[in-house]
Formats: C-alpha cells, structure tokens, sequence
C-alpha cells in the first residue's frame, strides 16, 4: 500500500510542480465581489506583506509565465502608476489599520521603469499604505538589461535591503536558446553596481535544464554567480508552460534537472551556504531587525493587476493570463476599475478549514525548517499527523524526518519538492487546475 502511494512522488518526475503558493492561481475563480473591509474584518492586520506587482519587461523570456507585458507604450505604464495610487488608496480607505512587516516590488521587471516611475511606486507604498522602509524589510526584483546607476542609487536611497537579480545563465548562447538573449557584458555591469552598493541582501536567480545546457555548462554559471559572493541564491529548474515561447516548442528538457541539481546543490553546500529549501540557499545573512512575518500565519496586501492577496480563508486577485492578448485584457481590465470595484475582491479561492491545514502544512514541509507541530496544533487545535495520516508512510520513504517536535524535509525529500507538494493538494484543487483553460 505504501509502495503504491508513493510511487508518484519516489518514481514518477521530481518535476511536477512548482508551489510557491497554495492552491495555485489556476484554482481561482470569479465569485459574488465581497468588501475588503468584510474579507479583512477578522483578519490579524498588524505584520502584514506588501506586494506591489509591475507588470512591465523589455521582453517575455521563453521559459516565463508571470503576469507581465512586453515593452508597453509610455503612456500605459503612466496609466498604469494613476490605477495603483487609486487602488491604493482604496484598499488603505477600506482597510486603514493595516501594518506591515514586509514589503516588496515586483513583476514583471520593476527596474523596467524609469528612475522617476520607479520612485513613484515607493512613494505610493509609503505616502499611501504607510510603509516605513526603515522599520521593516524591502525588496526589490531586477533584471541585468534595466538596471543602471540611478536606479541603484533610488533603490539604496529608499532603504531596500535585498535586491534579487535574474540573470539564469552566464553563457549567452543558453540565455539565447531560451528565449532571453542577453549581454554577458550586461551581467556583468548589473552585478558590478550591486554588489559596489553592498545591499544587506543580494539574491540571483539560476535556471538549470536550459536548451542545451550541459552539467558542465550549469556548474559554469554556478561558479560565475559565486564570485559576485551572493548572500542568497535561487536555483530554479526549468519547468515548460504551455503558452510560454518554449511550451509552444514541444521540446522536452527532463533530461539533465536532476543532475544539475545535485551537483548545485553540493557545490553550493561546500562552499558555505545553507539549503533552505529545494530552491533557495543562503550564506551570512542576518535577520534583519524588522517585525516578524510568518508566511503560514500572516497575510498579503497585493497592488496591481497580478498581485495576489491572502487572508486564512480567501486568497484573491484579478485574473491570470501569459498570452499577451489576455494579458493586455485583463491589464485595461485593472485600468478601468472605479474605486468602489478597487474595494471589493471578486476573483479568488476560498479556503475552508481543510485547505487551510494542506497549505499550512505544504508551505511548512517544503523548507528546512518544516512543520512545528505544536504551532500547527495551536492554529487548528488538532494534531497534524490526525489530519495527514500518510505522513508515516513518507517518514518510512525517506522524504520526512520527525523529530523534536518537528516534520523536516530529508534531503531525499528537498530533492524531491516539486513532487512531494502536490501529493497534498485537495481534489478540489486538483479538479481546479485541471480544468483551468490557459489564455
């Protein structure tokens, strides 16, 4: 029986997806629009997250699916700045004793923007929401084609301390075959300024299982991203969307994940950093002396047409699209909203006490850290292994260790994330995404 049910997550690929959120917004839905200060009325609001989400890059790389749009007309980023103060003080109007304790921008390519335009997001984040940069931890999203002087100097000036910089390969030949042509000299460039301004935090994000990467060719990168002395890095395997450049490619790159991530893994390792979860590693970073913010505890605030927000039982945003006709739709979808449509929620995934508990459990197993029990315990006044009774079964697999109060991820099951999350998702959610038509 255990063979049987594990056989998807020990057997099957160890790519079958990334959950970065739970459920996904493919699960979401259009529901009778609800007030926010309704949604929010019961809600804990003082160690909130802020996401402001542009929705801008120079180009749309092979491999992305995020919300975003191509090189846009001036005068839509300007329409688009207008809707965001509107929505913002909107959301502030309907929920004015929100708190927060992190706060952070991105895309899309938030560096897309002008100095200027760049500077009228924080100022929105601040004058409107009343983020303190000072008092609580901000970050900041770039990409190595939008970064100059200037706008470090902005990002230094308005207190961010993590920057995270998308370069994914350091050969060009590889960014080319994925979609995302650009200057090894412009790498170079963009990481000279950053790590010349000397953020507390500086993140690169890596793609392993690129068209035509080699192991070699990965550990390449991987070297090249060192010697910048990154305090985190993200390594992200490939994964084929459809409606992506690549996913329209009917290509298959299963071929070498694996072995690009172990081979990652342990270099990383030997050279200091700490495995955080299957994707991101850290090396010398302190915590900063910000209010604490706890992922599985604590809410969002998203601004923007592709910024999700949560509470414990609704997660909302406007709809999802990659294809750029849908985008652009849904974008002039945002820009027409009046301030009475700003406050309310009308797209999402209610989560009832069972979705709860998967999510709080998936976002908890799928980090070193893993779950507290007791905390787990104290938040729905049930025991975890009642609940999630197979999770004997994945202890026996390898894939949990139990121990000190605690469920962490072996490193058997860190490698195997990607499968072992969606083990837990509900079938409700499973049905969901099934029948979530890509546009």
């Amino acid at each position: 029986m255990i063979a049987t049910e594990l056989h998807p997550v020990l057997q099957g690929s160890a790519y079958r997806a990334y959950v970065y959120a739970y459920p996904h917004k493919t699960a979401y839905r259009p529901f009778t629009p609800k007030p926010l200060r309704e949604v929010w009325r019961d809600e804990a609001r003082t160690g909130l997250f802020l996401y402001v989400h542009v929705p801008f890059c120079t180009m749309r790389c092979g491999f992305c699916n995020l919300f975003t749009t191509a090189n846009p007309k001036q005068n839509l980023v300007a329409f688009y700045l207008d809707a965001l103060r509107r929505q913002a003080e909107a959301v502030r109007d309907a929920i004015p004793d929100a708190r927060f304790a992190r706060f952070a921008i991105g895309g899309g390519t938030p560096t897309f923007l002008s100095e200027s335009e760049l500077g009228e997001v924080f100022d929105i984040a601040e004058q409107v929401m009343g983020v303190n940069p000072h008092a609580v931890s901000v970050g900041v999203e770039t990409s190595p084609d939008t970064l100059t002087a200037e706008k470090v100097s902005l990002l230094k000036s308005r207190a961010v301390d993590r920057v995270s910089i998308g370069v994914q390969s350091f050969i060009e030949a590889e960014a080319a075959n994925s979609g995302r042509p650009q200057s090894r000299a412009d790498v170079d460039t963009a990481l000279s300024l950053l790590t010349r301004a000397n953020f507390p935090t500086l993140n690169l994000d890596l793609i392993y299982g690129l068209p035509g990467q080699t192991v070699e060719t990965w550990l390449y990168s991987l070297r090249e991203a060192l010697r910048y002395e990154p305090e985190e890095l993200y390594l992200y395997p490939l994964y084929v969307r459809p409606l992506t450049g690549l996913g329209r490619s009917h290509k298959a790159w299963d071929d070498t994940r694996l072995a690009c991530y172990r081979e990652g893994r342990d270099v990383l390792l030997a050279s200091g950093y700490d495995q955080v979860s299957m994707r991101m590693f850290r090396r010398g970073v302190s915590p900063p002396v910000v209010p604490n913010y706890c992922c599985q505890e604590d809410g969002m605030i998203g601004l923007g047409c592709g910024a999700r927000s949560y509470t414990r039982s609704l997660h909302y945003s406007l709809d999802y699209a990659v294809q750029p006709k849908s985008v652009k739709e849904i974008i002039a979808d945002y820009l027409s909203r009046t301030r009475d449509e700003l406050q309310t929620a009308d797209h999402g995934f209610a989560l009832d006490r069972d979705e709860q508990q998967r999510r709080y459990l998936i976002q908890s197993i799928l980090n070193v850290e893993g779950l507290d029990v007791s905390h787990y315990t104290a938040r729905f006044g049930t025991e975890a292994v009642d609940d999630f009774p197979a999770s004997h079964a994945f202890a026996e697999a390898g894939l949990l260790a139990f121990g000190a109060g605690r469920w962490v991820p072996t490193p058997l099951g860190l490698e195997r994330s990607d499968a072992l999350g969606p083990w837990f998702f509900s079938a409700r959610v499973r049905a969901l995404m099934a029948e979530y038509e890509a546009k």
